[in-house]
C-alpha cells in the first residue's frame, strides 16, 4: 500500500532527523576515542573555554595538564572533573601553575609541564587578555602585559614543548586566537596587535615544522559570550546605523561549548585553520582586502559616532550640575 503523498514529507523528515543523530553519536564516540591516552595540555584551563575543553577531553580518557593563575581555582576544577568520573576510564589531571604575565618563570614551567608524563601530544594555548581603551590612554606597561600574556607566553610555551615533539616526529599545537588578529577594530589596539602578532608566529611555525609531523591549528573567533543572552545597557544615542551593525557583527561572540567542541573536532581531524564567524566579519576580512578603503571610513564612522556620544553626554553632565 502506498504512503499518502501529505506523508512522504514528514517521513523523509524524521529519517534525516534520525541519520543525523546517529551520525553525531558515533562522531562523538570517535572523538573520544582518537584522544584516549593523549597527553594534552589546556592553558587557562579555569576559564569558561578551557573548563569546557577540560571536560570534554577528560570525558575522552585523555591525560590531561591543567594549567592557570589560581591553584585554588584549579583544584575546582580537578574536584568538578573527578567527582563522577570513572576512574577505569579517565585520568587524574595534573595541575601547573601558569602565569603568562611573569615571563621569567616560564622555564620552570615549561620543566613542570615535560615532567608529569615526559612529552606532550596536544599543546592547547587558550590563555588571552582582553583590552578596549583608545590608543592614547594605553600604558607600555599595559601594552607590554597584554602582548605577554596573548603573544610572548604562548609562543614561548610552543617552543618549551617543540624540542620532544620533534625528537618524536609528532605533536598538535592549537593556538585558540581571535578574528582580530586578522582585523583589527578601533579601541582594541593592544588586543588586536597580540593577536596579529601571535597569528604571523603560529602560521610561520606551521610552516617549519610539518616535515617532523607536526600540526599547528589556529582558531580565528568573535568574542566568546559570557551568557546567553548580553546584558542590557542603558539608552544611548543613534549611532550611524551601517557602523552600528558592522561592528555589532565583529563584537558578536560564540559560546563556550560551541568553541570547545570545535576544538575537539581541531584535534581529532587535524585542521589547519578554523573560522567561527558570522557572515559580517567574513565579509569585512574580504573587503580589508579588496576595498580597504570602505571598510576603513566605515570603522571611522562608527569612532566619530562613539565621539560624538561621549561629548554630548558630557554636556548633558555638565547642564544637571
Amino acid at each position: 500500500m502506498a504512503l499518502p503523498s501529505v506523508m512522504v514529507l514528514p517521513l523523509l523528515i524524521v529519517v534525516a532527523a534520525g541519520l543525523y543523530y546517529i551520525y553525531n553519536e558515533v562522531m562523538q564516540f570517535m572523538s573520544k576515542s582518537l584522544v584516549r591516552n593523549k597527553v594534552m595540555v589546556i592553558t587557562d584551563a579555569v576559564s569558561r573555554v578551557g573548563t569546557e575543553c577540560a571536560h570534554l577531553f577528560h570525558k575522552g580518557g585523555a591525560r590531561l595538564i591543567l594549567c592557570g593563575t589560581s591553584w585554588d581555582k584549579l583544584e575546582s576544577l580537578y574536584n568538578y572533573l573527578t567527582d563522577d568520573a570513572d576512574p577505569r576510564e579517565t585520568f587524574a589531571p595534573k595541575l601547573v601553575i601558569l602565569d603568562f604575565s611573569d615571563m621569567d618563570s616560564m622555564e620552570d614551567v615549561v620543566a613542570e609541564v615535560l615532567e608529569c608524563y615526559g612529552c606532550v601530544d596536544v599543546l592547547i594555548c587558550n590563555s588571552s587578555m582582553k583590552l578596549k581603551s583608545a590608543v592614547q590612554s594605553v600604558s607600555l606597561e599595559l601594552d607590554r602585559n597584554v602582548m605577554d600574556i596573548n603573544y610572548f607566553g604562548p609562543s614561548t610555551l610552543a617552543k618549551g614543548v617543540l624540542p620532544t615533539m620533534i625528537s618524536r616526529r609528532s605533536g598538535h599545537i592549537v593556538l585558540i586566537n581571535s578574528i582580530q588578529g586578522r582585523l583589527a577594530v578601533p579601541f582594541r589596539s593592544s588586543y588586536a596587535a597580540s593577536k596579529h602578532a601571535a597569528q604571523a608566529f603560529f602560521d610561520c611555525l606551521r610552516a617549519e615544522v610539518e616535515e617532523y609531523g607536526i600540526v599547528v591549528s589556529t582558531v580565528s573567533h568573535t568574542f566568546i559570550n559570557a551568557s546567553d543572552s548580553p546584558l542590557a545597557e542603558g539608552p544611548a544615542p543613534k549611532p550611524n546605523i551601517l557602523a552600528a551593525f558592522i561592528t555589532s557583527q565583529l563584537t558578536h561572540g560564540v559560546s563556550p561549548s560551541v568553541l570547545a567542541n570545535e576544538i575537539m573536532q581541531i584535534v581529532n581531524r587535524k585542521r589547519k585553520e578554523v573560522m567561527l564567524a558570522h557572515p559580517i566579519p567574513r565579509v569585512a576580512l574580504y573587503l580589508r582586502f579588496l576595498l580597504p578603503s570602505f571598510l576603513f571610513a566605515v570603522l571611522s564612522a562608527e569612532v566619530k559616532d562613539s565621539v560624538l556620544d561621549d561629548a554630548v553626554g558630557e554636556n548633558m553632565k555638565r547642564d544637571v550640575k
